[in-house]
């Protein structure tokens, strides 16, 4: 007698159709947690400086001092945390990983020879990653919270420059946690 072949069984979470489902969303948000938690223990980041500012202001534009000194900032404390006598990696300056202020944060960190960190959230039409954050510590999230926990769970300083709405609303997050003590 022959043996009747079996349909291939899919592992669900290899199952594309179904990670994609709303019933597998939280393991969606999970993942947008241990994937960091995961690189921020391989790269040994212990800290992060947080920069927030508009991702639409230019180096060359009206607003161009503000491009240079987040840029210039983002170094100096760069260079400081590399000098600290420390083998984990401290005060890594992390952004939001798009352009302008974000840019200039992690193009001042990378110019100063150290990580850096991006915080990207999927936008239609917005962010895009910059060229200054290394592929192993650039994030896309789909989840506006899971990418605010990132900025406040590892944050040991907050440096604000102009920005619109969303840097608005980043920083009274973080003022708001801080305020309750829900930061630690």
């Amino acid at each position: 007698m022959k043996a009747i072949p079996r349909p291939a069984t899919r592992v669900a979470y290899k199952n594309a159709e179904f990670l994609d489902s709303e019933d597998a969303r939280p393991l969606r948000i999970l993942a947008e947690y241990l994937e960091p938690l995961q690189a921020f223990r391989r790269e040994q980041v212990g800290d992060t400086v947080v920069f927030f500012g508009s991702a639409r202001l230019s180096q060359d534009g009206p607003l161009g001092r503000y491009y240079d000194e987040a840029r210039e900032l983002a170094r100096l404390v760069t260079a400081w945390s590399m000098s600290l006598p420390t083998t984990s990696r401290r005060y890594v300056v992390c952004s939001g990983g798009g352009g302008g202020i974000m840019e200039a944060a992690n193009r001042g960190a990378s110019e100063a020879g150290g990580r850096t960190i991006g915080l990207n959230i999927g936008l239609p039409h917005e962010q895009r990653p910059n060229p200054y954050v290394p592929q192993e510590l650039c994030f896309e999230f789909h989840y506006f919270f899971m990418r605010k926990l990132w900025f406040a769970h590892l944050a040991r300083a907050l440096v604000v420059f102009p920005g619109g709405f969303g840097t608005l609303d980043e920083l009274t997050e973080i003022l708001t946690l801080s305020q309750t003590e829900k930061l630690a």
